[in-house]
């Protein structure tokens, strides 16, 4: 068990080198410290955190830094989140306060937005797709039997993708098929449209089609890139600012996760579900490895029956942690508010 004193002495070792970025000794403390303390009774108080494993000596200096498992207890048990500044308030509203045409993006933005207040990469995922529905598909002939395929959805996207038709498919059984799809499947959820074009809609069109297949690829390649998660980051050179551009491999490695939409980034930034509350992972809760020294932020945030996103932030364990909740809990709010504006300017 910690002493009030200690625990008051590891949140200003913390808050100090979170700011300053230099180790923390016994002298800067004794000025800091909200409560007189003699430089001896501070020096025996460090020492016990520094047994405890909460803090660790540098080799160039007698003071001291957090070490990963107190910033862990810090985020337990001591942090408070700082408010947002009216300036910091000000720059998110502003930065959303152009006109989007579609939910990709405002959400695209979001991660530009965050990255430019913090220095810090972020991240940003839009609403689940669960209750997004189609409202319309077509193919429009480009020429040397060449397509574009488009699909577009309530909230406002649209999804488009170059194909060849088949040699065996007809323009004429293409336009069949059309509007059979448009007949049947427009108004339903994404997700029942999956199902019925592997259910219901095959036989449909083997009444009008010699063979579908490859009218229900083009139909099933677009419909999987409108129904995919698509994270969308800003400030990937922002990393350079604090990793050791030495470690070319480690560089490379770090910049394909970030650039991975559906693999390794998944791991990193975790489930969107079930967490409403910030949460910070850091050292050793990260995967892969190569993420060991870094610290990863995220914040869920709900657009009613639309559905619940994620914003979160890359960067060192050193984070001023107070200051970046507290921006988090209030960026979601606003980005929140946006979706909620723009969803209700198409449910109207």
């Amino acid at each position: 068990m910690l002493t009030k004193r200690q625990l008051l002495i590891l949140k200003e070792i913390i808050r100090s080198y979170t700011e300053s970025g230099t180790p923390v000794g016994s002298k800067s403390l004794m000025a800091s410290l909200p409560v007189h303390v003699s430089s001896a009774t501070i020096r025996n108080d460090m020492a016990a955190l520094e047994e405890a494993g909460l803090i660790q000596k540098t080799h160039s200096s007698s003071g001291r830094v957090p070490s990963t498992k107190g910033y862990r207890y810090y985020l337990d048990h001591l942090v408070e989140p700082a408010a947002a500044t009216p300036f910091e308030i000000q720059a998110i509203q502003q930065g959303f306060g152009g006109h989007f045409y579609k939910i990709d993006e405002i959400v695209a933005q979001s991660a530009r937005i965050l990255s430019n207040l913090t220095n810090y990469t972020a991240f940003s995922l839009g609403p689940e797709l669960a209750n997004i529905k189609l409202t319309g598909f077509r193919l429009v002939p480009l020429g040397n039997r060449q397509v574009m395929a488009i699909l577009v959805t309530n909230n406002g996207n649209v999804e488009n993708q170059l194909f060849t038709l088949p040699p065996g498919v007809a323009s004429d059984e293409v336009e069949k098929a059309i509007r059979i799809v448009n007949d049947q499947l427009v108004g339903l959820t994404l997700p029942e449209v999956a199902k019925k074009l592997n259910t219901d809609v095959p036989p449909m069109l083997f009444k009008y089609m010699a063979s579908p297949d490859g009218f229900l690829d083009i139909f099933g390649n677009v419909l999987r890139q409108a129904a995919s998660e698509r994270f969308y980051v800003g400030g990937r050179l922002n990393l350079m600012d604090y990793l050791d551009d030495s470690d070319v491999a480690r560089l490379k490695r770090i910049f394909s996760l970030i650039d991975d939409d559906n693999g390794d980034i998944n791991r990193l930034l975790g489930p969107v579900a079930g967490t409403p509350d910030v949460k910070v992972r850091l050292g050793d809760e990260l995967t892969p490895e190569v993420l060991g020294d870094l610290s990863v932020i995220t914040a869920s945030y709900s657009v009613g029956d639309h559905g619940t996103g994620m914003i979160a932030l890359l960067g060192p364990t050193q984070m001023p942690y107070s200051k970046m909740i507290g921006l988090l809990e209030a960026f979601r709010q606003e980005l929140a508010k946006r979706l909620t504006d723009y969803y209700n300017h198409f449910d109207g």
